[in-house]
């Protein structure tokens, strides 16, 4: 959602419901007068705490934005790193376990070879 688009619902809505206190009020005019005026000031009030709540906001993104931005590529590199390294010491292990697999498939091959023999 924009910021722009909130801010024109939070008008119409604010003036939407100046209309109908005025239209629904019990109060006398001069009543009602400083009923507004007051009414008047707060809202002004309101809407600068929000504009400041908004552009805080904005900076805290932008802020973050920019250390993410030189965060995750480190990140990136470091685990790049790390799993080559783990692949290298790895390495040893894997070409032992290919031969031991090699061997019981020909072990395997063997002994099914000599079933197939007794068996004739």
């Amino acid at each position: 959602m924009k910021a722009s688009t909130f801010f024109i619902g939070l008008v119409t809505g604010s003036v939407a419901a100046a209309v109908t206190v005025l239209y629904s009020t019990p109060q006398s005019g001069s009543q009602l007068r400083t009923s507004v005026r007051d009414a008047s000031s707060d809202m002004k009030f309101l809407f600068k705490d929000v504009k400041v709540k908004v552009d805080d906001l904005k900076e805290s993104i932008s802020h973050l934005t920019k250390e993410a931005k030189e965060t995750v590529p480190t990140t990136i590199d470091g685990i790049k790193g790390s799993v080559e390294e783990w692949q290298h010491s790895t390495e040893s292990n894997r070409e032992r376990m290919e031969k031991e697999i090699a061997a019981i498939q020909t072990a395997l091959e063997e002994l099914e070879r000599n079933i197939a023999t007794q068996q004739r």
